[in-house]
């Protein structure tokens, strides 16, 4: 019974990737040059030289500035961070060296895919600055999805490695909220903590 079910999980989970594979050269099929460009410009914008410029801009624009770029910063870095460890546990190829002949369009910055790094941040973003005013909400959150697309159409990207990003954003940009917002529950949840170790 047992090999039977792991007939099955390995069944599901080549179908599962193959799905991957054939969404990933679907929206590969879209390419033009202008659509290359608009990509590769969004794929710039989830840049770290972005977030930390939009962050400084935040922090010298006075008022809820500061708190603004305390919750990009600790959302984006984060994302960053629980990415990279992903990353390195998974060690999922590339599209460039997982399809033969398939070439990436934009710069690859290492050899793991999973998960996307640049959706993880823009979505930790877009989760942390959830809420505020301004129209930072809806201009994040679009911003965030345009990165993720521009990551599968640039082939650095399989799709699910989007999917594991925007999860992996969407918990650090809560994780976000908490800490800059939330700090009076973190301490609660802190004592608590304490409280039963102690007993």
């Amino acid at each position: 019974m047992s090999a039977l079910r792991a007939a099955f999980e390995r069944e599901v989970w080549r179908r599962l990737l193959s799905a991957d594979q054939a969404l990933l050269l679907t929206v590969r099929g879209w390419e033009s040059a202008l659509m290359t460009r608009l990509m590769r410009t969004l794929t710039h914008l989830g840049d770290w030289a972005s977030w930390v410029l939009i962050g400084l801009l935040f922090a010298a624009a006075g008022g809820d500035g500061p708190r603004y770029c305390a919750l990009l910063a600790i959302g984006a870095s984060a994302a960053a961070v629980g990415s990279q460890v992903l990353k390195r546990l998974c060690c999922r190829a590339r599209p460039s060296s997982g399809i033969r002949g398939f070439a990436a369009l934009a710069e690859i910055p290492d050899a793991f895919s999973f998960p996307s790094g640049h959706t993880a941040a823009a979505f930790g973003v877009a989760v942390a600055l959830s809420g505020e005013g301004g129209g930072f909400a809806a201009l994040t959150l679009v911003l965030a999805c345009g990165i993720a697309l521009s990551r599968v159409y640039l082939g650095a990207h399989y799709p699910l490695d989007v999917a594991a990003g925007v999860l992996v954003g969407a918990l650090c940009g809560v994780l976000s909220r908490l800490l800059v917002d939330g700090a009076p529950v973190v301490r609660l949840l802190g004592y608590t903590v304490v409280s039963l170790v102690q007993h």
